[in-house]
């Protein structure tokens, strides 16, 4: 008679079961009081009682059934190459697959069904989706993981995650579409699933696109209504370099309109489409001043949607605090560089600014240089000075930040440093500054384009998505009190598409109703604007040639003095005064230099 316990023997049979599925020999499970885990080929689960309840038995094959299928299914090192570095994007990017390899298993092997139910459960027991009360308080990475076990399996969300995952349910589809299907489809192909999963996670703007990545996805899937993305938003994405970051915005923003417009309605069509197709062509955003026609027109479909909000309106103290370290932590070795660079331009504004004097007067103040000369001769009537008129104007800069997604990363981060340290070194110098930023709420379209639908998509609408403009700073506010609200800058889902002309037109009228004398605009952007709901129903141009009659209209007509920097794109095809960097770490000096030569200009 055999000496094994009824936990030998089990244990015996899991290995036996996890080799057979994972069709590995040098599988093996052994048992741990801890989180169950996986090194290599060894897999450690909860460990039942020396009876081995039913419940145990369960809970037990469950996570070996998980790691067996994690062996046969899943590649390691495509896993490690696809996943992305921020911490959020990989954690949810891990649930993706994980919920992948799992559905493979309940949907090839019947028996497994129970067995990672009762796992599933015992994964939730800590997890804050069970205790949340808002969706803030809801971790993603469980949230997607459950969702898409739902989708694959036809599986309900476990009773204890159920009511967070509702929190978020809402979120989560209208930005994602008809991703769930799509990943429905490529169940077996591990490259072809996560390529997918991580255009899901670009859609929840959790993943930024690499600059030399981003165009053509922009210029192969602009159509109105996103459906020939699906075959096309894998490896053509990243293999044109020329294209530019809004690309990444197009491609971004298709989860909204996924479930606002089905796919087949807006290809039947075919107007649309066809239009948003040609808007995609690389030399859009290169077309010359006289494609445009002359007689093109601009009007928002409506205002109704859009928004001016204040940074501190948008996220809460705590939050700004956290994102403000941060930035902080992200850029300090810059911030030294930026110092010494604002420095020099206080030097030079102060130099603007210091007293001169005409000496040698009958009359004004007693010079003291020539005391001598008053004792040796009190006759003398050439001892007085005057000071002269000063010719620094009261002066107030504003800068406007492109908030769109394709800023993400260190171009941001420098953007938000940068007008940190300027602000402190204007203030210092008595010249006030306001810091503005320029989004939209949305990606492709928001409410506006939901309004368009409603009302039958009228012909040539005009802009339409909602727009917000953000003040991070205005022109009165000590910058101690709004240096908190620039961290808002690195929150996750704030950068999304770029209407550039009505911001210009935003921030100038702002400045119009200042009281000082000089008055400086400058535009930090990356390139051309663009907003695929737009560009997809109107005219080609129509952004741009928006942003081009504003720019005229203000640096021929309008007091207020225009000057932009463009970062990685030539601005100068748009500003008469502007200068092009391409490397983003170049932008505190720039800054400096740009408006130390505009206070010179008389």
């Amino acid at each position: 008679m055999s000496d094994e316990s009824p936990l030998d023997r089990f244990k015996t049979a899991l290995t036996g079961a996890a080799r057979a599925i994972a069709h590995d020999r040098e599988a093996e499970i052994g048992w741990t009081a801890d989180q169950p885990n996986q090194q290599g080929k060894m897999a450690r689960v909860p460990m039942p009682g020396r009876d081995v309840t039913a419940e145990q038995a369960r809970e037990a094959r469950g996570f070996a059934d998980s790691f067996a299928l994690r062996l046969r299914y899943h590649n390691p090192a495509l896993h490690s190459k696809m996943r992305p570095g921020d911490a959020a994007a990989s954690a949810c990017f891990d649930a993706i697959e994980r919920a992948r390899y799992e559905a493979i298993g309940e949907s090839e092997y019947s028996g497994m069904r129970v067995n990672m139910e009762v796992m599933q459960e015992k994964r939730l027991a800590g997890d804050p989706i069970t205790t949340a009360q808002s969706a803030e308080d809801v971790p993603l990475h469980t949230a997607l993981g459950l969702m898409l076990r739902e989708q694959l399996t036809g599986q309900p969300i476990p009773e204890a995650a159920r009511e967070g995952v509702e929190m978020v349910r809402e979120f989560v589809e209208s930005r994602t579409g008809d991703d769930f299907e799509q990943l429905t489809g490529a169940l077996h192909d591990q490259s072809a699933f996560q390529k997918l999963g991580l255009d899901m996670l670009r859609h929840l703007d959790m993943v930024p696109m690499e600059p030399e990545n981003e165009d053509d996805g922009f210029d192969d899937d602009d159509s109105e209504d996103g459906q020939d993305e699906q075959d096309e938003d894998g490896a053509d994405q990243s293999d044109q370099p020329e294209t530019r970051a809004e690309g990444a915005e197009g491609e971004e923003g298709e989860g909204e309109e996924g479930e606002q417009t089905p796919g087949e309605d807006e290809l039947a069509e075919g107007d649309p489409g066809d239009d948003g197709q040609e808007m995609q062509l690389p030399q859009r955003k290169n077309a010359p001043w006289q494609d445009i026609p002359n007689t093109f027109d601009y009007k928002p479909f409506t205002t109704t949607f859009d928004e001016v909000v204040e940074a501190t309106e948008l996220c809460d103290f705590e939050e700004l605090d956290r994102l403000r370290a941060y930035l902080d932590s992200q850029l300090a070795g810059l911030a030294g560089v930026v110092t010494r660079l604002a420095n020099r331009l206080q030097r030079r504004l102060m130099a603007q600014q210091n007293r001169s004097w005409d000496f040698d007067q009958e009359e004004g103040l007693l010079d003291a240089a020539r005391l001598a000369r008053v004792i040796v001769s009190p006759g003398s009537s050439l001892s007085y000075k005057q000071e002269q008129e000063q010719d620094f104007k009261d002066t107030v800069v504003t800068l406007l930040i492109d908030n769109s997604g394709s800023m993400r990363g260190r171009p941001i981060s420098i953007a938000a440093i940068s007008a940190d340290i300027l602000a402190r070194t204007l203030e210092r110098c008595g010249v006030k500054v306001e810091i503005l930023g320029f989004t939209t709420r949305a990606w492709k379209g928001g409410q506006s384009r939901e309004k368009w639908l409603a009302d039958g998509r009228p012909e040539n609408p005009g802009r339409l998505n909602d727009v917000r403009h953000i003040i991070y700073k205005k022109a009165d506010e000590p910058m101690r009190r709004a240096r908190r609200s620039l961290g808002l800058m690195m929150r996750e889902g704030l950068l999304k598409e770029n209407i550039d002309g009505e911001a210009l037109l935003w921030a100038h009228e702002r400045l119009l109703a200042r009281p000082e004398d000089r008055r400086i605009l400058m535009v930090i952007s990356d390139g051309a604007p663009v907003d695929d709901s737009t560009l997809s129903v109107n005219n080609a141009g129509y952004l741009e040639a928006h942003l081009r009659k504003v720019i005229e209209w203000i640096e021929k007509v309008s007091p207020v003095q225009l000057v932009a920097i463009g970062i990685g794109h030539d601005v100068t095809r748009y500003y008469k005064r502007a200068v092009t960097i391409m490397d983003a770490e170049q932008l505190g000096g720039t800054i400096i230099e740009q408006l130390a030569d505009l206070f010179e200009v008389e």
